[in-house]
């Protein structure tokens, strides 16, 4: 079995800077995922239950309302967040289900036009640890084959529908064309494991400053999500200690893309910009940094 490391860097957290002397880099993720959802609609036991509340519905019966929330996300809240970003010049990682861009080419042709990563999100929702290893092995490359279509580029990132296979990794470096992937909590800052004999990097990513609070119904109001998160940026910055930080926003248009919650993302971003010292930039230039001041040589791997 794949061991576990609950030490991490501790004591000796790697020391530095992100580029002109940032130590604090804000990468935000927005999870472009609405219509690649469970549902019988495509085949499914069961609706994907996490919509505005979570619930889980009855085998075999659509979940009407819960599929009409998700299309919100579709028809509204993708080209909303799309345009905030473009508009404060934000360059952002677009979580992309392969699926959800097959479905809906005006989201899809925003990204082509636009400077936002694309990282691969699964072809569409499934559960890796499901399915057998020939069957992961093609969800990622038909991921990978689908996105580039839609968007005229690979992604060179990979995060998971919600849980890797122990496998998962060993199949992203065997495909060969991922420099990351960010299907982890664990840490504040980018770190390496070995796959095989070579070193694999990993840049986390948080279910914390995740808008999916909303849904479990941690956060009250988006002056809730504005403060938790606008805290953990100060309180990083202040910890002063040379090391090279990393927050992870995570956002998805069902949710944020609601006019009320996009003013939130909107005065985040402004108020954290304002902290000064921050880095606001894609997990793929994240990782190219990574890569290149912190070479796997001087990094965690375990």
């Amino acid at each position: 079995m794949e061991p576990r490391d609950l030490i991490g860097y501790a004591p000796g957290q790697p020391q530095g800077s992100w580029p002109n002397g940032a130590q604090l880099a804000l990468n935000i993720a927005l999870n472009v995922e609405e219509g690649s959802e469970r549902t019988p609609y495509e085949g499914d036991a069961a609706n994907e239950g996490l919509g505005e509340v979570p619930r889980a519905m009855t085998p075999g019966v659509r979940d009407l309302a819960t599929e009409s929330v998700y299309e919100y996300g579709s028809r509204v809240g993708a080209l909303r967040l799309i345009r905030l970003f473009n508009r404060l010049g934000v360059e952002v990682t677009v979580f992309a289900a392969a699926q959800a861009l097959e479905r809906n080419p005006p989201v899809a042709e925003a990204i082509a036009g636009s400077p936002h990563e694309v990282c691969a999100h699964g072809y569409r929702w499934a559960e890796s640890w499901t399915m057998s290893e020939d069957e992961e092995r093609e969800a990622i490359a038909r991921a990978v084959a689908s996105i580039e279509a839609s968007v005229g580029r690979r992604p060179v990132g990979w995060y998971s529908r919600w849980m890797r296979s122990e496998r998962t990794r060993r199949l992203l470096a065997e495909e060969g064309g991922f420099i990351y992937d960010s299907d982890a909590y664990n840490d504040d800052t980018p770190y390496y494991v070995k796959v095989g004999s070579a070193d694999h990097l990993v840049v986390p990513y948080s279910l914390t400053y995740n808008d999916a609070q909303y849904s479990y119904g941690h956060l009250a109001s988006p002056s809730d999500f504005v403060d938790l998160t606008l805290r953990a940026a100060a309180f990083m910055l202040a910890e002063d200690d040379g090391v090279p930080r990393l927050l992870s926003v995570g956002l998805h248009p069902r949710l944020s893309g609601q006019p009320g919650r996009a003013s939130a993302v909107e005065e985040l971003v402004d108020r954290i910009a304002g902290l000064g010292n921050v880095w606001i930039t894609t997990r793929r230039q994240i990782a190219e940094f990574w890569l290149r001041e912190h070479p796997p040589a001087a990094g965690l791997a375990q």
